[in-house]
């Protein structure tokens, strides 16, 4: 395989489009559980190959890039993926690394642009930061203030 850059002009055209899916996981300490990809050392959060005892809480977002593409030169097949990206939160054990993966890791929210991510990666943990709020400190509860009076008519 040869992966393309996004935006390269010499990249040839997508002949195929693959699902993939991505799970944002998160721990009691709010931290994001980060992989180190076996094939190109790039940080990612898991996919489909990983293995981590969770429980699904939302989708986060669909992502493509037309102008993303992987080259497969054993049989000619240029991939765009799409990558479905759900939020968990880790309910025991410790994960694990698999075929996928060199080494998995917790870590803080605000060290997550301190890893080596592929582009594409970048943007789905951009996304978690905007759209996912940060853990209460502990011991903190925030409660919305309700109002008790009643609307007139």
């Amino acid at each position: 395989m040869l992966p393309w850059v996004s935006d390269d002009a010499a990249a040839p055209e997508a002949n195929s489009l693959v699902p993939s899916v991505n799970v944002v996981v998160s721990n009691a300490a709010g931290e994001v559980l980060l992989i180190q990809r076996s094939d190109n050392d790039n940080w990612a959060v898991p996919g489909g190959g990983d293995r981590i005892d969770c429980e699904v809480t939302g989708l986060m977002g669909i992502y493509t890039d037309p102008r993303h593409v992987m080259f497969y030169t054993s049989d000619g097949e240029v991939r765009q993926e799409f990558s479905i990206v759900l939020t968990a939160r880790a309910t025991c054990g410790e994960p694990t690394c698999s075929e996928e993966s060199s080494e998995v890791r917790w870590v803080p929210r605000g060290e997550l642009g301190e890893y080596s991510m592929d582009r594409s990666m970048e943007l789905r943990i951009g996304g978690l930061l905007r759209v996912w709020p940060a853990p209460p400190r502990r011991g903190c509860v925030t409660v919305p203030r309700l109002s008790t009076r009643w609307p007139t008519m």
